[in-house]
């Protein structure tokens, strides 16, 4: 047993074997330590969460490695017959990596007994292991997709998968599948779950299906909320936001949430909503609204500019961080940002939206929430119980375009994966934030790549928001809130925890400095 530093508030324990991680994550589960937050299992690690008020990490990793780690206790799961057509992009690569037809490839995937190890990545994405582990260990992509479909069969390290959904991805895909993976709409969103034994079936000449029980969730019938606002334009991305979805890692479901945590809570305080109430978050300013009825809304985020043109009266700026009071009419329009790039939009009140895994959030990776709101969309009242005002709320400096901002970060952990000449490169080089840049990560470039010491595939593990990770190619992706729950790509380090709003606000062509605040921690433990 082995713990590795990831943030000031997790940590990474490495085992020897995915039946002693599952083991292991079932002993922590059991003995509900008070000041555990969350356990994201994987192949042979176990992502820590914990209590940093509360608890001290070494204290915490003195407690784990005394317990009496008991036998792997996992349900016996069931059966799952999945048709493929074997068609994938990168099916000839795999059978020449492997020195072996395509035939052969679809044989060799067709005849194993799949197990469902553990979820990751995205929600509903199975990783699958077979003991004879008869691929051996495929190479991932050198760069990952943007793009790959949903139902796409996929090989990576000892794993096959397949993608519940459009998303990014540095997998060999060797075919294609008409199953749904997840469906919220099902009383159990994900169709596998671990333990559970998959058998392929070559579907590209005989189509094959299998009946999933569509199990619904019982709707509430929801009550009429009336409309508040009207969008008139919605510039590059306006999204609903809260607080995020918590404790759902286990099966793939990341947290989402707005970006900026402290404008989202300081915006909600200055109209007096709970402090969770859903609001609006803007990228990059453009948004223009049409007042339905009187209401009051806070702007807070990005350093831009908020015009109300008020019925019958001229146009008039208004301040950030400040309740402002609006009749039916009135017309709001926020600007483009000369600092940050996120303001959210609070309405007293709160704004009246479908709860999805008990959150209002919109997670671009998986598709969760309340989708992208669009021009000629209303915005309702949720009638939330309110409070008095907050009017002592100051914005913090936000970064510019072509601004160099200091970031610090926590080594780990994979820290020792990668040449010491690396390692001074992350700190020494600025580094500039592409305009590939969205809410899944932050795309780095800098003038020299990070090489790695150690060439071997990374088994998949829990990954941290913040998490600087490193593919083949040298070029660091900074993970924010929609990123995946695990990856294959190792970590180098972490953003602290106390700039991620920072990180939230930086625009496409800032340049980033890090700084070491943490040194690599590598404790080693018998289990």
């Amino acid at each position: 047993m082995r713990f590795l530093s990831v943030n000031l508030d997790c940590f990474l324990i490495e085992l020897e074997s995915l039946e002693e991680t599952m083991a292991v994550h079932y002993c922590l589960k059991q003995a509900q330590h008070p000041h555990l937050k969350e356990l994201i299992p994987a192949a042979r690690s176990i992502l820590i969460y914990f209590d940093s008020l509360l608890v001290e990490m070494h204290t915490l990793i003195r407690w784990i490695s005394s317990q009496k780690i008991s036998q792997d206790t996992l349900r016996q799961g069931k059966e799952i017959v999945i048709g493929v057509r074997y068609n994938g992009i990168d099916l000839n690569n795999v059978a020449e990596y492997l020195g072996i037809s395509t035939e052969q490839v679809i044989q060799k995937h067709t005849n194993s007994y799949w197990q469902v190890a553990f979820i990751g990545f995205a929600p509903g994405f199975a990783y699958l292991t077979n003991p004879e582990q008869v691929f051996r260990s495929i190479p991932r992509l050198a760069s990952p997709r943007k793009k790959v479909s949903a139902g796409a069969v996929g090989l990576a390290g000892e794993y096959s998968g397949i993608y519940p959904q459009d998303s990014p991805g540095g997998w060999q895909l060797i075919g294609q599948t008409d199953e749904i993976l997840w469906d919220i709409h099902r009383q159990q969103p994900a169709l596998l779950l671990p333990s559970d034994h998959v058998i392929f079936k070559d579907d590209s000449h005989n189509p094959t299906q299998i009946c999933v029980p569509a199990q619904r969730f019982s709707q509430r019938k929801s009550i009429k909320k009336p409309a508040v606002l009207r969008v008139k334009n919605v510039g590059l991305q306006v999204l609903i936001q809260d607080e995020g979805r918590k404790n759902l890692a286990e099966l793939g479901v990341g947290r989402a949430g707005a970006m900026d945590q402290k404008a989202f809570r300081q915006a909600n305080l200055i109209v007096g909503n709970p402090q969770n109430a859903a609001v609006m978050e803007v990228l990059n300013g453009g948004l223009r609204l049409q007042v339905l009825e009187a209401t009051v809304i806070a702007v807070t985020g990005a350093e831009t500019e908020v015009w109300i043109t008020y019925i019958g009266a001229d146009k008039v700026k208004v301040d950030l961080y400040q309740p402002i009071a609006l009749d039916y009419g009135d017309e709001i329009y926020i600007s483009a940002p000369s600092a940050g790039i996120r303001n959210y939009i609070a309405l007293r009140g709160g704004i009246a939206v479908e709860q999805v895994l008990e959150s209002a959030s919109y997670d671009s990776l998986a598709e969760l929430g309340t989708k992208p709101i669009q021009v000629g969309d209303e915005i309702h009242f949720a009638q939330l119980k309110t409070q008095p005002v907050s009017l002592n709320l100051i914005p913090i400096k936000l970064p510019k375009r072509d601004e160099i901002i200091e970031i610090d970060l926590v080594l780990g952990p994979r820290t020792d994966w990668f040449a010491e000449e690396s390692l001074d490169l992350l700190f020494k080089q600025t580094w500039l934030v592409s305009t590939e840049s969205n809410r899944i990560g932050l795309r780095l470039v800098g003038d020299q790549p990070l090489t790695r010491q150690f060439e071997q595939e990374l088994p998949s593990e829990g990954c941290c928001t913040g998490a600087l990770q490193i593919p083949p190619n040298g070029q660091p992706v900074l993970f924010m809130n929609d990123h995946p729950i695990t990856g294959g790509y190792p970590v180098i380090a972490a953003v602290a925890s106390y700039h991620l709003d920072l990180i939230a606000q930086i625009p496409a062509g800032c340049h980033i400095q890090f700084r070491k605040i943490y040194d690599f921690m590598d404790v080693k433990k018998d289990a």
